[in-house]
């Protein structure tokens, strides 16, 4: 199986298995995340989930070229809008996921980690779109997610040069949240995940959707939807377990209600 998904409590851990191939995505590896993706969306007791790569080398190295090349327009905008619907499941997924950049992540592999609400790289990952030395753009939504989180800039640098950046670059232009060695990758990011899944599963889902709003409308209508977002939250019971857990000083049991 291309692709393996194991459970810890209310974690669900997505591994890209192919270790042969630096994990690259061709058409069955991401029918197989898109599969997981829009499973793990509708089950109720994930409240977060971890996406990496197997091996040591690489998170995804990139989109399979030995598949693309032969690929006529009509292949190629098939395997793009194939690409699209897995990052576009992923980033409108009521769980937030967590990208565990162990290694590589390249073209697709990079554009798979933008879909992620948050990236944890081990220190010797590496970033980039090199498309362009192939001949051709990015095509999973890297010209548009990453302008959105590293600046137009910066974006137009990685893609125009097709260069890569090291973990610590990737940390200080916001491409990633923290960076670990890579022995402690996974012990970290699951104690990120750990803690956001204790969470109310209906308020991680509101959050995530009140932050992507941020990237897509102006000023005066995020804070309308943010408004609307806060006040529905006064409509659940968790809202009322939570506010009654904090008077009471006790952890909050929540029940995604």
């Amino acid at each position: 199986m291309a692709v393996d998904i194991t459970r810890d409590g209310a974690v669900a851990i997505v591994t890209v298995n192919r270790p042969d191939a630096l994990n690259a995505l061709n058409t069955e590896t991401n029918e197989f995340l898109l599969a997981a993706a829009t499973e793990l969306a509708d089950d109720e007791g994930v409240r977060a989930v971890v996406l990496t790569g197997a091996g040591d080398k690489a998170f995804v190295a990139g989109a399979d070229v030995s598949e693309m090349q032969a690929f006529s327009p009509a292949e190629a905008e098939a395997f793009a809008l194939l690409g699209h619907r897995l990052c576009t499941t992923i980033e409108g997924s009521p769980q937030p996921w967590i990208a565990a950049v162990n290694g590589f992540a390249l073209g697709g592999g990079c554009e798979l980690a933008l879909a992620c609400d948050i990236r944890i790289a081990a220190t010797e990952a590496k970033f980039g779109q090199p498309e362009i030395g192939l001949g051709i753009t990015p095509g999973f939504g890297g010209t548009q997610r990453l302008p959105r989180v590293v600046g137009p800039g910066w974006a137009a640098y990685l893609v125009l040069s097709g260069r890569h950046v090291r973990a610590e670059e990737a940390l200080r232009l916001g491409l990633v949240q923290a960076v670990y060695p890579r022995a402690e990758l996974m012990d970290e990011v699951m104690k990120l995940a750990v803690e956001i899944a204790a969470r109310s599963r209906v308020t991680l889902h509101a959050c995530k959707t009140a932050v992507q709003a941020a990237l897509d409308v102006d000023l005066a209508s995020g804070l309308e939807i943010e408004t609307e977002i806060f006040v529905g939250c006064f409509a659940t019971a968790d809202q009322k377990e939570g506010m009654a857990a904090f008077l009471e000083r006790r952890s909050p049991r929540f029940t995604g209600k």
